[in-house]
């Protein structure tokens, strides 16, 4: 069986492709042939020891995967071995079987194919609590999202626009910002050759916008806090920039507004009934056409360090996929 190992923290050429044999799902757990898995910003810092959690080494990376049940441990009633699951795992997606605990898997319609599956958990899962848990977006309200043609960006233009927003879509090139048109973004801002905060005054009257959805980072963060109505909410959902920024405190005060983390993971862990009606509301959607993941590349799994290389190099629109 092979697996994607990292044997030391540093750079991303230093993974290996090695050929292991997997022990059965202990319990609590379950074993999945894994079909597909989702290659995530946090993979690539994870890998280089930069992410929040560091594992103890060697260890498998990839944090979501789709794939059927094989097996399950002790103590697990809800799935069944032949049942086509979803689930962001944390660790271990990145083969092609895992062993991972039930509680992070979810069974996935019958409708939606394994690549498309792979890239679903952690962007449509992350842009779902961000906008329903932690901003509390409401039909009719204005919702700024930046880097809007990456993964979990253009989950949030689909889920605001599903939720009933005005979505502005921000990005840095005309062609990253089709994309985001052709997901329903209303409104569209290049912030590489205009200014995002009068922009986005213009486009909602000098009102500004109620929520801002940030996954970037670095001085975008600013710039948009800028642009908030009173009242508005800025997400923290991500530094894809490189940069952690420093926001003035009193760009909070002055506009009566709250900046908000968002970690979906320890969201996912602590709440877990929340994070199942999430989904269940994310399925139906998609069911229903209203959410229509972009797969942009898929490639094999021994390809990982090009997959890394595309991702942090921020060319690639929609989501990379890995397959076994």
């Amino acid at each position: 069986m092979r697996q994607v190992v990292c044997k030391e923290f540093g750079p991303i050429e230093s993974l290996v492709i090695k050929d292991v044999d997997l022990p059965a799902p202990g319990p609590g757990q379950v074993r999945v042939r894994v079909e597909a898995a989702g290659v995530n910003f946090p993979d690539t810092l994870m890998v280089q020891g930069k992410y929040q959690v560091r594992p103890d080494l060697p260890f498998v990376p990839g944090a979501e995967l789709a794939g059927i049940v094989e097996a399950v441990g002790e103590g697990v009633t809800d799935l069944t071995p032949g049942v086509p699951v979803i689930g962001m795992v944390g660790l271990g997606a990145f083969a092609e079987v895992a062993n991972t605990r039930a509680s992070r898997l979810l069974p996935r319609p019958p409708s939606m194919p394994p690549v498309i599956a792979a890239g679903f958990s952690t962007t449509y899962g992350t842009s779902m609590h961000a906008l329903r848990q932690r901003a509390g977006l409401q039909p009719g309200e204005t919702l700024l999202v930046l880097g809007a043609s990456g993964g979990v960006g253009l989950a949030a233009v689909e889920i605001g626009k599903a939720m009933g927003a005005t979505v502005i879509a921000a990005a840095s090139s005309d062609t990253k910002l089709q994309v985001a048109k052709d997901a329903g973004a209303d409104h569209l801002v290049n912030y590489s050759t205009e200014s995002l905060k009068e922009r986005v005054k213009e486009l909602t009257n000098g009102n500004g916008v109620d929520v801002v959805y940030d996954p970037v980072g670095g001085d975008l963060l600013e710039d948009a806090a800028r642009a908030t109505a009173w009242g508005g909410r800025v997400l923290v959902v991500g530094f894809a920039s490189g940069t952690i920024p420093k926001v003035p405190a009193n760009l909070m005060l002055l506009k009566g507004s709250a900046m908000v983390g968002v970690f979906f993971g320890t969201f996912r862990d602590r709440d877990p009934e929340a994070n199942r009606r999430n989904f269940a509301e994310l399925f139906q959607w998609y069911e229903e056409g209203k959410l229509r993941p972009l797969v942009s590349q898929t490639m094999d799994l021994s390809e990982v360090v090009k997959a890394f290389n595309v991702l942090t190099g921020r060319s690639a629109i929609g989501k990379i996929v890995l397959t076994t």
